[in-house]
């Protein structure tokens, strides 16, 4: 049961990075479409008149936000091998000892 629940997690995780790295692209093709790019240009492209580092600070957040996930994904997938290698032993352990 406990690995069904850490599977999911992984999922989730796994959605999480996708969802996050996809975020420039949607603010790419907002830009394009005339709109404000979520925030970043709040007067669309023509009128946008962002910091030097607007870009360095979204792309910084980011890529911690994205490195963050990865480390928890990490974390996720070892402990479900851990799991699986316990209850692996405790099968073994059950079969050998209903033998004697």
């Amino acid at each position: 049961m406990r690995v069904t629940w850490l599977r999911i997690i992984t999922g989730l995780l796994l959605l999480a990075v996708v969802a996050v790295a996809v975020v420039p692209l949607l603010v790419l093709l907002d830009l394009a479409g005339g709109g404000g790019g979520y925030g970043l240009c709040p007067d669309g492209l023509g009128g946008c008149e962002v910091r030097y580092t607007a870009w360095l600070e979204l792309a910084a957040g980011l890529v911690v936000v994205i490195f963050a996930l990865i480390a928890l994904l990490r974390l996720t997938m070892r402990m479900i091998r851990r799991e699986e290698r316990r209850q692996e032993v405790a099968s073994l352990m059950e079969r050998f000892s209903g033998r004697e």
